[in-house]
């Protein structure tokens, strides 16, 4: 009966968590950004999340607390585990001290997930950054609660990250009944940049440079004795033995990392053979790269709207793009036609992005202020970043939780804005998206020039008083959401406009322009690409052939 019970509380973990199996992280190291400024990014991918951000003011407890858990995606009770006397502010994923942690799911042998467990790596991660400082102080606490209570998530890759220390560390359980979880975690060199989407990256590792990596104790003798590994610890992958290389592995998740590294590198192009996942080639990716230019902010916001343009991968040549020149696909990913199982590329930016954020934390400057969550939600093709300092103190009513709903629309809601934009996107791809990235374009610029300006008042305050300083912030990024918010709407309005049945009003500047009389000038009917008309003869033959003089 417990083995039933196991089973059956197994394939409801699974089911639940893999509708939220996607996310791209991009770790920068504060000597390979142009600023100094260490970069963390993370998407939210699945149609089961809702895009909204988190908040837990810091708090003080009494002696002997508790905290109830909740499964991060089942919502089911898991148990209790202890509270600490205090807690730190959290913001989405950084807290008031710049501690920065995100994650991607790599799944892995799934016979070592323990549903017995406690924690799984939402509640890890939440939990850890109201409780450390630091990035190494949130890797033992992270290590020090699944030693205590269990971990019953799938594997994990996590990024964490201060303004000083970029690291990444794997983590996969035991098996059912079986406490605890085996982990390896690297520091990224300063210079460096490394990536994670969806799949195990660590491979070997030095094991006597405490400064740099940390391990569990058994994290090879543990592989040896489940039979994962046979060698001597030297040549021990952690990869290799907990998530294994596979053809989808490949294409859906190095592709991803890859797409971000080539970016930065001409060297990249050298690991084609392995990103299109052909069986002869296993060359791995590096873990990270020295990038050959330092990398911006502007950057990285181009990196989490990767398309895989001008690779093999692109997706702009083939009939699914058509009519209007779709740069993405709908789920489900794989699909099957007469038998045969054909699949759709997977790339950063996509539908199903629920939501996406670039956290930049700097040493130079106040915690505070210092640390800035720039947020979007839905598609990062087409969202806006918007910057929420970790000092404020409440959310922006549009990220706001409970804000809508998956099942129910909120006008004040930005999830249900953008998605009302994207979609309308979705059917006019070729034609919107020059309209939508030219107001996305002026509207982060924006923001990004006004940043000195803001914490120059900011650091003048604070000077006065750190309370000051703090409610400035927050009335900065409420102001900003709810201009973002109303320029946003306003787009939505004008594409309308413009498209409306297919067809094209004359506009200059987002102004239509009229005969004279409240009518539009001249309406244009651009139909489809010659390339779709083609594909209509090929299928169609003369159905549709006008007749020609002499034809009977």
């Amino acid at each position: 009966m417990k083995h039933i019970k196991f089973l059956f509380i197994l394939i409801l973990f699974i089911s639940c968590h893999t509708a939220i199996f996607g996310g791209t992280n991009i770790i920068v190291g504060k000597k390979a950004s142009t600023d100094g400024s260490t970069f963390c990014t993370y998407s939210a991918d699945s149609y089961y999340l809702y895009g909204e951000l988190l908040h837990y003011p810091a708090k003080e407890y009494p002696k002997y607390s508790m905290i109830d858990i909740y499964g991060w995606d089942t919502r089911r009770y898991q148990g209790k585990i202890k509270q600490v006397s205090k807690t730190y502010a959290v913001l989405g994923n950084m807290n008031e001290h710049q501690v920065c942690i995100t994650e991607s799911t790599f799944g892995g042998r799934m016979e070592l997930i323990d549903s017995t467990g406690i924690l799984d790596y939402g509640n890890l991660i939440y939990i850890t950054l109201q409780r450390s400082k630091t990035a190494q102080e949130a890797i033992q606490v992270m290590t020090d609660l699944v030693s205590d209570y269990g971990y019953c998530s799938m594997g994990e890759t996590f990024s964490i990250a201060d303004p000083n220390e970029v690291w990444i560390m794997e983590m996969i359980g035991k098996g059912p009944d079986i406490k605890g979880a085996v982990w390896v975690a690297m520091r990224i060199p300063d210079d460096c940049v490394s990536a994670h989407a969806n799949h195990s990256r660590i491979t070997t590792f030095p094991m006597n440079d405490g400064d740099n990596c940390l391990y569990s104790r058994d994290v090879i003798s543990f592989a040896r004795e489940k039979g994962y590994f046979k060698g001597t610890n030297k040549d021990f992958n952690f990869s290799d033995a907990y998530d294994p290389m596979s053809f989808n592995a490949k294409r859906f998740c190095e592709s991803r990392v890859w797409s971000i590294f080539r970016k930065m590198h001409p060297e990249m192009d050298q690991y084609i053979d392995h990103i299109l996942g052909k069986t002869a080639s296993n060359k791995r990716l590096p873990l990270w790269i020295k990038p050959e230019r330092k990398i911006s902010l502007s950057d990285l916001k181009s990196f989490m709207r990767d398309h895989f343009e001008d690779t093999p991968l692109a997706m702009d040549n083939d009939p699914g793009t058509e009519p209007f020149g779709a740069e993405y696909r709908f789920f489900p990913r794989e699909w099957t036609i007469d038998g045969v199982e054909y699949f759709n590329e997977y790339p950063i930016a996509s539908p199903h992005n629920a939501f996406s954020l670039i956290v930049q934390m700097r040493s130079w400057l106040p915690d505070m202020m210092g640390g800035v969550l720039w947020f979007g939600v839905d598609d990062a093709t087409f969202t806006v970043y918007i910057p929420i300092y970790c000092g404020t103190n409440d959310v922006p009513l549009c990220f706001r939780a409970g804000n809508g709903s998956l099942l129910k629309f909120s006008w004040t809601s930005a999830y249900w804005v953008f998605n009302w934009v994207s979609n309308m996107a979705y059917s006019k791809y070729n034609y919107m998206k020059t309209d939508i990235q030219k107001v996305q374009y002026e509207m982060e610029k924006k923001l990004e020039d006004n940043l000195d300006v803001i914490e120059t008042a900011a650091q003048s305050l604070y000077s006065r008083s750190p309370e000051y300083a703090a409610r400035f912030l927050t009335e900065y990024s409420e102001n900003q959401a709810q201009i973002m918010m109303e320029q946003w709407k306003s787009l939505g309005e004008f594409l309308l406009v413009k498209y409306a049945d297919g067809n094209i009003k004359r506009e200059r500047d987002r102004k239509f322009i009229d005969n004279g009389w409240g009518a539009p000038e001249k309406i244009d009917f651009p139909g489809y690409s010659e390339k779709f008309y083609r594909q209509i003869i090929r299928e169609t033959g003369d159905k549709f052939k006008m007749p020609q003089d002499g034809d009977k």
